[in-house]
Formats: structure tokens, sequence, C-alpha cells
């Protein structure tokens, strides 16, 4: 059984329990709570590796060039677009504001603080405290710098590249150990958000989910269809027609990764795009961009805020579009990395982290309409890269049809 229809069943089950036992799930309370607590002990390790990893990909002299700084400011500006689009779209829906949960024993609300003390706070002086103490902006920061390190050590930083994307690849596969645990965690959980406050919580979910797709739609119908015709000077229908196959693999599949050969493969042969381009491009965003998980980020972090009654500041939407915009980097090739983002998003913000117990049935489908924008929003950027660089076969661009 595929791994998010048992946390489908998980999450109904879950509602079904805490319907039945009303107020009565303590001990489920503690299974839950132990879901939350492995997903805090990988977002460490998992944001620093992946983040010093994507840095130093990135970082590559031979491709850090023309080609290389046009690419990454296109997806940094589209993914701020598409996270600018969620937060109007939960904003203005406001789907959890009348859930009003108890906050958890012993949280206090985290966004007090001023834009400039928040800047201030994130330069981590100890980094080992930082990972002791959860410092999620702080890993951040100091990953950055020391990727940074990496690069300009040369042939002797690669030694310790090596053992770090060992360190990444053996995180990757212990966040798959503890997916397992997740239908177990999400039914606990959910029996337990739902004991405490009843069905209410069911419609707040779907219109949650409405704003995803509402956010979703506008990014792919304005911003990438406004890119393709005046920055790429290229017509809009056969982009779409030369990127269906990936579009249905990455709808299926929910994984920017594994659609990637199918992706390379539309746009090479059906959007004419050169093997240099679209490889380079293509495979970056894989890893780096990703709209529509931003989208998603960002409407579920203002969606817990509002179900717990925590008032969101601009220096929170601040720390939520920072966020967001640098954990993406490390987010590709990840089981299970919706949740765990989401959770670096929320300990960030300073908002609950059993939030998660609201959402996590929804993920799935979450991930399903966020995987589309992000390789649609990948392959417009190569579209944009490759006309500038006179890389792409125009004729076989605007040949392309449904049966190709």
């Amino acid at each position: 059984m595929k791994p998010w229809l048992k946390i489908l069943i998980g999450l109904v089950l879950g509602i079904a329990v805490g319907l039945v036992l009303n107020k009565q799930v303590e001990i489920l309370s503690l299974v839950g709570k132990a879901f939350i607590d492995l997903l805090k002990m990988l977002v460490g390790l998992i944001v620093f590796s992946s983040l010093v990893v994507g840095m130093c990909h990135i970082s590559d002299p031979k491709k850090l060039g023309r080609i290389g700084i046009r690419t990454v400011l296109f997806y940094v500006i589209t993914t701020v677009i598409a996270i600018v689009f969620g937060l109007v779209a939960v904003l203005i829906i406001r789907p959890g504001i009348d859930l009003g949960l108890p906050l958890p024993n012993g949280h206090g609300n985290g966004g007090n603080l001023s834009l400039v003390d928040f800047l201030f706070s994130i330069v981590p002086s100890n980094p080992f405290a930082a990972f002791s103490e959860g410092n999620i902006l702080q890993i951040i920061v100091f990953a950055i710098f020391f990727a940074l390190a990496i690069n300009l050590a040369g042939e002797r930083g690669k030694a310790i590249l090596g053992y770090i994307e060992s360190l990444s690849e053996v995180m990757a596969k212990l966040t798959h150990v503890v997916m397992k645990f997740a239908p177990y965690g999400v039914f606990a959980l959910m029996a337990t958000a739902v004991g405490a406050i009843g069905s209410k919580v069911i419609l707040p979910l779907f219109w949650a989910i409405g704003c995803i797709f509402a956010a979703c739609l506008v990014q792919v119908a304005i911003i990438f269809t406004l890119s393709l015709k005046y920055l790429a000077r290229l017509e809009i229908a056969p982009f779409f027609k030369g990127m269906k196959d990936a579009i249905i693999v990455a709808f299926t599949t929910s994984s920017s990764s594994a659609t990637l050969p199918v992706s390379l493969e539309c746009a090479r042969d059906h959007l004419g795009l050169s093997p240099d381009i679209s490889g380079f491009v293509l495979s970056l965003g894989s890893t780096v961009n990703m709209n529509g998980t931003a989208i998603g980020q960002s409407v579920l972090a203002i969606f817990i805020a509002q179900a717990y009654g925590i008032d969101v500041s601009f220096t929170n939407i601040m720390i939520l579009m920072f966020t967001t915009l640098i954990s993406a980097i490390g987010t590709a090739g990840i089981p299970g990395s919706g949740l765990v983002m989401l959770s670096i998003v929320l300990n960030a913000m300073g908002l609950p982290l059993e939030g998660i117990a609201l959402v996590a049935g929804i993920d799935r489908l979450r991930d399903m309409l966020a995987t589309v924008v992000n390789i649609l929003g990948d392959a417009v950027a190569a579209v944009y890269v490759a006309k500038k660089e006179n890389q792409i076969d125009e004729t076989k661009y605007h040949t392309v049809t449904w049966t190709e």
C-alpha cells in the first residue's frame, strides 16, 4: 500500500476515533507527541547537510556564469511571488480563524521580535548551541557560511563535502524510516485534535486546500504565462502541450525528482531546448526551485497560526518568506519532505509544531498540486534561459502537438 494512502487511512480513522472517544485520548496524545519529536529530531541535520550540499552545487565555478546567475534569479523571484500569492489567499479566506485551538502547554507566542531583533538573532554565536536548541534559522546561516568556506577551500574542501553529502544521504534514509510511523502519528494526532474540538476541523481543511489550489492556479496562469510571453517572447500553448507528460507524472508521483527524467525528455524533444541548458536548469530547479511547495508552506503555516489564534506580524511574514525560500534548497528527493519542511517553517515562526496534526492528512493533496507547479516553474525557467542564450529550436517548440 502506498505511504500516502496509509496516511490518509490514518487521518480518517483518527477523525472517527476522536469523535467516538471525545476527550478521552490521553494515551494517543503521547503517541502523537512522540511522532512530532521524531520530526524535530530530523530537522537540524537535514537542513544543515542539504543546504551545504545544495549551496556547493549551485556555487560550482563552471556553472556560475551568466546562465547560472540568470537561472537562480528567476527561481528566487518566482518563488517569492508564489509565497506572496499563498499569503494573500490564506489571509483573505482565513480558513483556520474559527477553530480556536488551545495553545499547547509551555508554548508562548514567538512573534514578538522586531524585524531588527530578528535579523541579529539569526547570527549564531555557537553553532553547536543552535543545533542543541533547534534554532533553525541560526543553523541555516551557519550552513550558508560553511558552504561558502568549502567552495573557497577548493580541492581541500571537497573531502569534507563528501562527508556532508554522505550525511545528507543518511538523513534522507532516516527521514524515510521516520515517515514509516507517519500513519500512526497522524492517526494519534488527528484523534487528539478531533477529540478536543470535534468535527469542525474538517471543513477548514478543505478551505485550506482551496487556498493552495487558487494560489497555484494564479501562479501558473499569470506568472508562468507572462514569463513565456514577455520574457521568452514565445507562444504559451505549445509549452503546455510539450510538458503534458511531465505534468501527469508530477501529479501522480508528487515528486519533482522522480519527474525530472520526463521533464528533461519533454524539454529536449518537445520544446526544442538544448541538452546543456535543459540539463542544467531543470536539474538545478528540481533541487532549489519550489514555487508550489512555497505556496503550500505559506498557506499551511498561516492556517495553523489562525487555528491557534496567534497573531501573525510583519516580522513573522518575513521569517516565513526567508525560511521557505532558503529551506526549499534542501527539500528535493526526501520522502516526507513536506511535513519536515513545514516543521522548519513553524519552528522559525514560533508556531506550535502540534499544528502539523491538522494538516498532515491533506499533505498528499497539497503535494500533488505543488509538484505540478514546481516542475512547470523549472521548465519555464529553462525556456526563458534557452531563448536568451539562443539555444532553443523554435520550429520544434511551435510545432509540438497534444499527441506527441
